[in-house]
C-alpha cells in the first residue's frame, strides 16, 4: 500500500512558508507583520480630499482613510531581496511597472476579438502566451547568450509581465462584463493596485485599499501548489517567463485550484435557489449529502484549493 508523503518535508521555498496552523509567512514575516512594516499609499484623511471620492459623495457620513494596507510592490521587493523596502524604493518600482505596462498592438487586437463567452482564465492564458513574442530571454537565448546571464533576461521578462498583467486582466474584465468599454491610460503617478482598480472602472478608495491587501497576500504561496509548481516545471525547460506563467494559469483555472473560488459561489447560489435564505441546518445537511452522493464535491473543501 502506497502511503504518500504526509508528514515528510519535500519542498524548500525561500520566499514563503505556509503553515497549516499559523498561516503564511513571507520571508519570515506574517501577514499582520507585513501590514505593519511594508510601505503604504499616501493617506487620504481630509474632507477636501474625500469630497472628490465617489464613496464620500454618496455617503458623506462615511470617512475612510486610505494608506492602511501595504503596497504589493513592497512585498515583491521583500520576496526578491529579503529586505523590507523604503517608501522611495516602492515608489520607484510603481513607476517602473507603469512605464513597462503598455501592451503590444497584436495582443490588444487578440483580446478585443475573443468571444465574451470564453472564460476569462482562458483569455488570460492566451494573452500571456502571445506576449512571448516580446520575450527578451527568448531573443537572448536564440542569439547564444551565456548561461550565466540567463537570470538577467528572465528578470526583465518577469518585470515586464508583472507590469502588463493588470492591463491584460482589466481588458478582459471590461470586454467580458462591461461591453468592451475602454480601460483608459496608465497613470505613472499611481501605484500598481490603484492603476488596476482604475482600469477595472472603480474609483472607490476603499476598494483600492482592499485590492492592495488582496494582491499583497496572494503574491506568493510557497512553490508546491499546482500553478506555482507548473511554472517552475515549465521554466526548468528554459521556457521564458511568459510561457511558464501561462502554463501556471492553465493549472490555476482548474476547479480543484483557483477555479474553486468561482465553484464555491456557483454551489452556494444553487443551494439558495433550492433552499432559500433561511434554510434549517437539517435541510443544508441534506443538500450537502445530495451533492456528495451524486459523485460531486463540495467546492472549497479538501486539498488543492489555493489562490
Amino acid at each position: 500500500m502506497y502511503g504518500g508523503m504526509r508528514g515528510i518535508k519535500g519542498l524548500v521555498c525561500e520566499t514563503s512558508v505556509l503553515d497549516p496552523d499559523e498561516g503564511i509567512r513571507f520571508r519570515g514575516l506574517s501577514i499582520p507583520e507585513c501590514q505593519k512594516v511594508l510601505p503604504k499609499a499616501p493617506a487620504i484623511h481630509s474632507t477636501t480630499q474625500l469630497m472628490a471620492n465617489s464613496l464620500y459623495s454618496a455617503h458623506p457620513e462615511v470617512v475612510f482613510i486610505s494608506g492602511q494596507e501595504p503596497l504589493p510592490e513592497g512585498l515583491f521587493w521583500l520576496l526578491i531581496t529579503g529586505d523590507v523596502p523604503t517608501k522611495a524604493q516602492v515608489d520607484a518600482l510603481s513607476r517602473e511597472w507603469a512605464n513597462r505596462a503598455a501592451l503590444p498592438s497584436h495582443v490588444v487586437t487578440m483580446l478585443n476579438n475573443m468571444p465574451t463567452t470564453l472564460h476569462p482564465m482562458s483569455q488570460l492564458s492566451c494573452a500571456v502566451t502571445a506576449l512571448n513574442h516580446e520575450s527578451k530571454f527568448a531573443k537572448a537565448y536564440a542569439e547564444g547568450v551565456h548561461k550565466s546571464k540567463y537570470w538577467e533576461y528572465v528578470y526583465e521578462d518577469s518585470m515586464d509581465l508583472i507590469a502588463k498583467l493588470p492591463v491584460v486582466a482589466a481588458t478582459i474584465y471590461r470586454n467580458t462584463y462591461r461591453d468592451g468599454k475602454g480601460i483608459g491610460a496608465i497613470d505613472p503617478k499611481k501605484d500598481w493596485s490603484a492603476n488596476f482598480t482604475k482600469m477595472l472602472g472603480y474609483e472607490d478608495e476603499k476598494f483600492t485599499e482592499l485590492m492592495r491587501l488582496y494582491l499583497t497576500i496572494h503574491s506568493d504561496h510557497e512553490g508546491g501548489n499546482v500553478s506555482a509548481h507548473t511554472v517552475h516545471l515549465v521554466g526548468s525547460a528554459l521556457s521564458d517567463p511568459y510561457l511558464s506563467f501561462a502554463a501556471g494559469m492553465n493549472g490555476l483555472a482548474g476547479p480543484l485550484h483557483g477555479l474553486a473560488n468561482q465553484e464555491v459561489l456557483v454551489w452556494i447560489q444553487k443551494l439558495r435557489k433550492e433552499l432559500g435564505d433561511n434554510a434549517s441546518e437539517d435541510k443544508v445537511k441534506d443538500f450537502i449529502w445530495k451533492t456528495l452522493k451524486s459523485g460531486q464535491v463540495v467546492p472549497g473543501y479538501g486539498p488543492c484549493r489555493a489562490a
